[in-house]
Formats: C-alpha cells, sequence, structure tokens
C-alpha cells in the first residue's frame, strides 16, 4: 500500500494568483479526507496570516468531530518553538517540520554551520514531543543536497533516524531530477535508512513529476506527495489523478483513493482556485475520454480495440465519440445509440456528410445536435417538440432595462409573459421562468454560458451559443446557432426545454 498525502491546500495554494477561503479550505479537505479517502493531507503553513490561523482551526475542528485529526499535518519552521505554538494553538497535532536539505541552501540562506542547524532540529523536535506534537521531517532542497553535497544529507539524516520521526520526506523543491536519478537517488536512501519511512515530494518543472513517482516508488518509497489537478508552485506538483492510475495501473500497487471520485473532486477545486483544467489533461482533462478518429469508434465496437486500462467508469466519467470532420460512420452510430435512435445505411450516409460539412466550418458537432442535423438532412424531426415559441419581443433603451415579451406553446396551450432583466436574454429567461412557476413546474439551473464563432471570426460569422444547465441532479448541455447572439441562446434554452419533456417519465 503506498500512502498519499494531499497538500492542494498548502503547495497547491502556492499557485499563481490562487488563494481559498476559509469555507472553500475546509470543504476541500472534507473532500480529499472523506470523499477521496486520501491518507493525510497538509492544511497550510504556520505563521502565515490570522486569516491562515482560522482557516487551519476551522479544519482542525472539523477533522477533530470526524475523527480524522491524526491526518491533517502544517508545515513548520526551525524557529524557536514559534511554529509549534502556533500549530498547538490551532489544535493540529502533526507538523511537517521544514529543513534545509542541501548543504548549498544551508550556507547561503540561513548562513549557518551543519551543527548549528542540526542542534536547531533537535531542539525543535524534542519541542513538539513535549508539546504532543508528532513530527514529520521535510528536507528541503533533497535533490540538488543529494547531488551536490551528499554527505550533509547523509549527516544530517543519521541524526534524524535516532529520533521516533512519522517521516522523512524528501521533495524534488525545484523539480531538477529525472527518473534515472529519482531513482538511484530514492533507492540509496531506503537502503542506506530500511527503518524510515520516506515520502517523497515531486515538483512538475520539466513534466517529470508523475514519471519521478513512478522511479521513486520502484525504488521503495512508501509515501507519495500529491495535489488536485496538479496545482502547485510554478510548474505544480505531481497530480493526484495521474499518480493514482500510474501507482494502481502500471506498478499493480494499491492506494487508499476513492478513483470514481476523482473528476468531481477535480472539477470542485477547479471551480474554487479558478485554474482550468487543461483539456488534454489525463484522466480528468475535458477531452480525454474523447474518440474523434472514425477509425476509433469503430475498433471500439470490436472487442474494444482502442481502449486501455483507463476506463472512464472508473473516474467517474463516459467514454465520448466526438462528432466533426475526422468522424466516420461508427462515430455517429455510437452517439446515436446513446440516444436510441436507427437509421439504415442511406440515411447514415447523408448524416455522416452532413457532420463532416460542418466540421469543416469549425462548427462543435455535439451529441444533442444529432437529432437536429437529422431533422435538416432527412426532413424529418426526431424530437417531438411539446413545447414551441410562438414569437417572443425584446426591447432595449438607454438608461432603461431590457424587457422581453413572450409567447409560447406547450402541448399544444399558449401562455405569454413579460420581465425585465440585466439583459435581453435574461428578461427572456425571467419571462420564461414567470410561466414555468405559474404551472408549477421545476426551472433548470443556468450553470455556464459559453458564447464563441466558429468558422474564424468573420463578421459574418453564425454565433454560436452553449449552455449548460443541471436539471434534478442531472448536468447537460444544449447548443443554439444563429447570426444573432441572443437568438442563439433562445434556440439553446428551447432545445433544453423539449429535452427535458422528451425524457422518459422514469427519469423524471
Amino acid at each position: 500500500m503506498i500512502e498519499l498525502l494531499d497538500t492542494t491546500l498548502r503547495d497547491g495554494e502556492q499557485t499563481n494568483r490562487v488563494s481559498f477561503s476559509r469555507h472553500e479550505k475546509k470543504e476541500i479537505a472534507r473532500l480529499l479526507l472523506n470523499d477521496l479517502n486520501v491518507d493525510r493531507i497538509e492544511i497550510g503553513s504556520a505563521r502565515v496570516s490570522k486569516g491562515e490561523f482560522d482557516a487551519v482551526r476551522k479544519i482542525v475542528q472539523w477533522a477533530s468531530q470526524a475523527g480524522c485529526l491524526s491526518r491533517v499535518e502544517v508545515l513548520g519552521f526551525i524557529d524557536g518553538g514559534e511554529s509549534l505554538q502556533w500549530i498547538k494553538s490551532a489544535g493540529c497535532r502533526v507538523v511537517n517540520l521544514l529543513c534545509k536539505g542541501s548543504e548549498r541552501h544551508l550556507t547561503e540562506q540561513l548562513r549557518k554551520t551543519p551543527e548549528q542547524h542540526i542542534d536547531g532540529i533537535v531542539r525543535e523536535i524534542k519541542a513538539a514531543e513535549q508539546m504532543g506534537i508528532a513530527v514529520n521531517i521535510y528536507l528541503e532542497d533533497w535533490s540538488n543536497g543529494i547531488r551536490q553535497s551528499p554527505e550533509y544529507v547523509y549527516r544530517l539524516t543519521d541524526v534524524l533516524a535516532g529520533f521516533p520521526l512519522k517521516r522523512i520526506m524528501l521533495p524534488d523543491t525545484l523539480g531538477v531530477l529525472n527518473p534515472e536519478n529519482t531513482y538511484a537517488y530514492c533507492k540509496d536512501m531506503v537502503a542506506r535508512y530500511p527503518g524510515v519511512h520516506f515520502d517523497f515530494h515531486a515538483h512538475n518543472d520539466y513534466d517529470l513529476a508523475v514519471a519521478n513517482v513512478y522511479a521513486a516508488v520502484r525504488a521503495g518509497i512508501r509515501g507519495i506527495h500529491v495535489t488536485v489537478n496538479g496545482l502547485g508552485e510554478r510548474a505544480g506538483n505531481a497530480s493526484l489523478s495521474s499518480v493514482v492510475a500510474v501507482i494502481h495501473d502500471q506498478l499493480k500497487m494499491r492506494t487508499s483513493v476513492s478513483e470514481n471520485r476523482i473528476n468531481q473532486v477535480g472539477k470542485t477545486i477547479e471551480a474554487f482556485s479558478g485554474v482550468h483544467i487543461a483539456p488534454n489533461s489525463p484522466i480528468v482533462g475535458e477531452h480525454v475520454f474523447t474518440q474523434c478518429a472514425g477509425v476509433h469508434a469503430d475498433g471500439d465496437s470490436k472487442n474494444n480495440l482502442y481502449c486501455n486500462d483507463l476506463i472512464p467508469e472508473r473516474f467517474g466519467r463516459m467514454r465520448e465519440y466526438a462528432l466533426g470532420k475526422t468522424s466516420g460512420k461508427a462515430n455517429i452510430r455510437k452517439n446515436l445509440e446513446m440516444l436510441e435512435i436507427e437509421l439504415n445505411e442511406d440515411d447514415m450516409r447523408k448524416v455522416t456528410e452532413r457532420v463532416i460539412e460542418l466540421g469543416d466550418k469549425k462548427e462543435i458537432v455535439t451529441q444533442d445536435d444529432l437529432p437536429y442535423i437529422i431533422s435538416d438532412v432527412l426532413h424529418y424531426d426526431t424530437l417531438d417538440c411539446r413545447i414551441k415559441i410562438l414569437n417572443y419581443s425584446l426591447s432595449l433603451a438607454q438608461g432603461l432595462k431590457p424587457v422581453a415579451s413572450l409567447k409560447i406553446e406547450i402541448d399544444g396551450k399558449a401562455y405569454e409573459e413579460t420581465a425585465t432583466g440585466d439583459g435581453q436574454y435574461d428578461a427572456f429567461v425571467r419571462a420564461l421562468r414567470k410561466i414555468y412557476k405559474s404551472l408549477g413546474r421545476t426551472f433548470p439551473m443556468l450553470t455556464n454560458y459559453a458564447v464563441s464563432i466558429p468558422p474564424g471570426g468573420r463578421t459574418d460569422a453564425f454565433v454560436q451559443t452553449i449552455i449548460s444547465w443541471n436539471y434534478e441532479g442531472t448536468d447537460f448541455k444544449t447548443r443554439g446557432l444563429d447570426a444573432d447572439q441572443t437568438e442563439a441562446a433562445i434556440q439553446a434554452t428551447l432545445k433544453m426545454l423539449n429535452k427535458i419533456e422528451n425524457k422518459p417519465k422514469d427519469e423524471n
């Protein structure tokens, strides 16, 4: 079993422009410990600020009530006991004590001798013991230390190994290692100190953090540090999702992490941090479980020839088949199967040609669009449009709020309403909500609104509006396409309403 420490709340918050609120920190701690079930979390640094103290205390209070206080850790410093007192006052019971793991950092930053530094560390460890605080040791800049001043590293570790420490943590602080020397240096430490539990802390400056983790585990390291979505200073830390997949699949070893919660937790921290997940990020990227080439979709239909062990359902996701200029019949057929739509070969050929044509224009073609493309191509609408917009009027005047008047038909009966809003589309939606409220119907929550111009920014291009909705716990998207942005949004909204109306009764 490989132990994981997640440091999203400490090292991850050192990402440029990332700062979590106290409420967000507590929620992230809960997600990490309860939902993901990581072994330990590092939640902050001692003596940073009053806000940091309040956040740490809030997490500690929750963890104490939840029975997981021993899994919560705080970074502390060699400062004559001030960090320890700060940590004790916050209620935490584990300190990750930051020491100098390279002689160069020691002599040029602290301007101390090894003897002076070791004496300070020993005093801090003894003080922590008296306070009832368990100690882990960070050997800061260990990767450069083991390369440039190995005798200093051994001398320091010889002393530390004589104390009842929980762990000695080996950081690649500047991200300078590669898998080859990571293995060699970690193997050396494990062989020299067989009774010590070592953690490895990787940084991603050369995009080698996860590869170095792989090498460290192979060398016998028992603990690995990660962050959600690879957050962290400079290029970030080793990503939790990738590390878990590599340990489980490539190394055939176990962790405590619940894989099926990885994607949802990653999305939550994406929202809290404001740092977007790259669409091609392994495991959690938007596109990584999407097949684009038609030949791949065809292979998936023939005994999963283009699938590997990273099955999306493991991580709370689903495989998708992109629609565009590289699509073949197999991609389209996969999407139609999900929609429970059947077409004969001739109709399939026509629809495929239309999808490829849209792809050549850089249109984003989604699964939700297929029924409308089929209708366009075959003059047959696969959805029964129970809701129709009979007419609407939008007005905008300087100094006045926009006004929308709307008349719609639901199952053959007309309804109309008028509303003001912060914009023309907002006024339209408010009028629509009024109608739904009068009928006692639930109106979905709009969760995201994105506008793009697919063909490359021409002034006469269509405007593509993609709206994300949540209805009774289900997330989905609809798209509208028109020369006018508001009209495109209204089209997307109408698609949403009919999509809900046409859900099977047992889904409502």
